[in-house]
């Protein structure tokens, strides 16, 4: 009955964010040649999808659970060899990831939109032996035709936040309980998400997998700092990056780099925005302060050193913390309490600071708390919080060795879900 239901609401759902979708396609950059295959049209690749049937498809919406799907893929590769795959994104940002960083023996694709009958249609082409989704991305009608057709589906590096829990409940009779037994499996990153898990489907087959996040491989980087280009190569320079920001964040940075360069000259700060498209609007505000900025999408590199960088791009974020000296991380300040991944800039070895509340990434959120490893603070707090570590470099190699050492006790979830995943061949 919740599927029928779900299936009736999905056309009219699907017209009401159509427009919406229409122009995030239209601004947001990543990859769109092959986007016809969010309708299931994959006229021009059959035949080279036909060559992948059998293989394990694992789904990812986006960049930073691609980039943790890729790891795993890496991983999977190691320990067999034989074994191939299809990667699968929602968002061409994420699809543009995937395709320019994907081993061998992997095929990337967008996800079909959940209508029944695209869903069937990409079953059939790539009849996988295998569906492994990321995360939160509990499509109904994707994991219900999978498992009927005996295709063994399991989530991974599975989070639920209390209020997705308290959703999911209030309809888990009718609706999220029964489709979450689906799942041959279901891998969660802490205890805290397990327990979510088995409140909404006490039925559900839920274990404890860890977060795969830990077991990042960063890739080889480029030696050179971009930035060199942008604000000059001499030595007492101090980078401040606030990255993946969202509304309100980039004019708080911007406010408290200004009140800071009046002691620290040799500050300099780049925004990288979570959504590269709102580059325009944020290059405005930057120009409203009076502030010096580039913008690496559309400037060439200036001819005098700039005070800020505006990285409105996509896919350079590794890049971009490499060669910074502190990391402030978005979606925490201004209003903001979701957060995101702070284990890339530890495993950087950079100094880490964040607002006090992470609902999405508690426990990454914890592990670097409980080893001092991060620096939480509030909106107006942020300006005393940085001094210390924009005076001293001793101060920030210090931090940026903790947070890499804090971290890196908590590898092993993406064998341990490499180890479920062949026992449910098996």
């Amino acid at each position: 009955m919740g599927r029928l239901i779900y299936n009736l609401l999905l056309p009219l759902g699907f017209l009401f964010f159509l427009p919406g979708l229409l122009v995030k396609f239209r601004r947001r950059g990543g990859w769109k040649s092959t986007y016809g295959e969010r309708f299931a049209r994959f006229r021009k690749r059959k035949d080279e999808l036909l060559a992948c049937r059998g293989a394990i498809w694992i789904h990812a919406v986006s960049v930073g659970e691609t980039v943790v799907a890729l790891s795993m893929i890496r991983r999977y590769h190691q320990r067999f060899p034989e074994r191939k795959f299809v990667l699968s994104t929602t968002t061409t940002t994420g699809q543009d990831v995937a395709r320019s960083k994907c081993p061998e023996n992997t095929a990337v694709i967008f996800c079909p939109i959940d209508f029944p009958w695209m869903v069937r249609k990409t079953l059939r082409l790539l009849c996988p032996s295998q569906l492994v989704i990321f995360e939160t991305e509990i499509w109904p009608n994707l994991i219900s035709i999978a498992a009927k057709k005996k295709i063994p589906v399991t989530l991974v590096n599975a989070r639920m936040s209390d209020r997705s829990a308290r959703g999911y409940r209030r309809f888990g009779k009718l609706f999220f309980a029964p489709l979450l037994r689906k799942f041959s499996l279901i891998l969660t990153q802490s205890q805290s998400d397990m327990e979510r898990f088995l409140l909404v489907s006490p039925d559900a087959n839920v274990k404890l997998g860890g977060n795969m996040k830990f077991d990042q491989q960063l890739p080889e980087l480029p030696e050179e700092n971009l930035f060199h280009g942008y604000f000059g190569s001499a030595p007492e320079n101090v980078i401040m990056l606030g990255a993946s920001t969202h509304p309100g964040e980039e004019e708080l940075l911007a406010d408290c780099f200004i009140s800071l360069r009046e002691k620290f000259p040799a500050l300099k700060l780049v925004l990288v925005p979570r959504h590269a498209e709102r580059g325009v609007d944020i290059a405005v505000m930057l120009e409203k302060k009076g502030l010096e900025f580039c913008r690496r999408s559309v400037d060439n590199l200036p001819g005098n050193p700039v005070d800020v960088l505006l990285a409105d791009t996509t896919g350079e974020m590794l890049q971009l913390m490499n060669g910074a000296d502190i990391v402030i991380m978005g979606k925490s300040f201004a209003g903001h309490d979701e957060g995101h991944n702070l284990i890339e800039p530890a495993l950087l070895g950079k100094p880490v600071v964040t607002g006090h509340v992470l609902r999405n990434f508690r426990y990454i959120l914890k592990v670097l708390s409980e080893n001092n490893a991060v620096f939480c603070c509030g909106d107006a707090e942020l300006p005393d919080v940085l001094a210390p570590l924009i005076s001293s470099a001793e101060l920030r190699e210090t931090q940026g060795k903790k947070a890499l050492s804090a971290i890196s006790c908590h590898r092993g979830a993406i064998d341990r879900a490499i180890d479920a995943l062949e026992s449910l061949k098996a």
